[in-house]
């Protein structure tokens, strides 16, 4: 008797919860992105040493960086929409002198981005991220890792189609650790991007 009661009871209670569902399941919007840009280096730790065992000067670059997201916010039109992200990118930093070897930078990890209009063909934006980074100078062996902290404004030029077009300004401040030494390598950067979305 009490196998059936708890029987009816589950049945009943999962009945009930499948019939509480919305009868219409929508998937959430994606987006992929694609950018290129320059940056610019304007605070490079001075105990940044190459395989000469010279201080390694690499403040100029560029760099690229594919984005796919999901909409987080905005999906029914009443408010701006929001968006999560997981993007990879590649940037190089070229040597300012001849006794300096190229920096490379490899990143990936999370950020996050709000439009800050629902509507209208040009709309600005606001996001920030966490990203690991890992960083190789030509010529040394090994590279290290370390995170990057970073935050863009910008603008999404919306078009008739289903690309949309942006521009934005990025600043990002990165660390790593070196073994042996309590200081930290620190880099802060600056990027000017341009890319589409789709």
């Amino acid at each position: 008797m009490r196998i059936i009661f708890f029987t009816i009871v589950f049945i009943t209670l999962i009945s009930m919860s499948i019939l509480a569902q919305e009868t219409s399941i929508s998937r959430v919007p994606k987006q992929y992105s694609v950018e290129i840009g320059y940056r610019n280096v304007f605070y490079q730790p001075t105990n940044l040493l190459n395989v000469n065992n010279v201080v390694n000067q690499a403040t100029n670059g560029y760099g690229f960086l594919l984005d796919y997201g999901w909409q987080l916010s905005g999906l029914d039109g009443k408010k701006a929409a929001a968006f999560i992200t997981v993007p990879i990118g590649y940037t190089a930093m070229m040597p300012d002198n001849a006794s300096s070897k190229r920096i490379s930078m490899l990143n990936y990890g999370w950020t996050v981005r709000h439009e800050l209009k629902k509507d209208g063909k040009i709309v600005p934006f606001l996001g920030y991220g966490l990203l690991l980074n890992t960083l190789k100078i030509d010529g040394t062996p090994g590279s290290v890792m370390g995170h990057q902290t970073q935050f863009e404004f910008g603008t999404n030029f919306y078009t008739s189609t289903r690309l949309k077009y942006f521009a934005k300004i990025q600043g990002s401040y990165t660390s790593y650790p070196k073994l042996g030494v309590k200081e930290r390598l620190h880099f802060m950067f600056a990027d000017l991007r341009v890319g589409v979305r789709f």
